[in-house]
């Protein structure tokens, strides 16, 4: 199968009904530190897009992950990687981004880097 073909793509509005759908969805933002301090999604799960291939190992292969970023461009990147290089089988990229979330945000550190993948 292809990279394209595993690569799904999400509206921001999709995502957040998949969500109520499917609770222990994996929400990966990997945007920047500030970016994610500023606002976040509650329960996602950040993972900043530079440090992806040396925490590659904390995520599962198996399971469905929808990343996101700020407007859709680098959780494209990541997403194509995780699907194509990595290998991963049930991943999707949110298309917009946070800048189009019509769901609940949360402001702080949060469920920064530390939280469990």
């Amino acid at each position: 199968m292809t990279q394209e073909a595993k690569l799904k793509m999400m509206t921001p509005q999709e995502v957040l009904d998949r969500r109520k759908a499917v609770p222990d969805l994996l929400l990966l933002d990997v945007r920047t530190q500030p970016e994610w301090n500023s606002y976040h999604i509650p329960g996602a799960t950040h993972l900043p897009m530079h440090t992806l291939t040396a925490r590659l190992s904390e995520l599962d292969p198996q399971r469905e992950i929808i990343v996101l970023c700020e407007h859709g461009v680098r959780s494209l990147n990541v997403a194509r990687f995780l699907a194509g290089q990595a290998g991963f089988q049930n991943v999707c990229n949110m298309l917009g981004g946070m800048s189009e979330w019509p769901g609940p945000i949360e402001s702080g550190a949060g469920n920064s880097e530390e939280r469990s993948i």
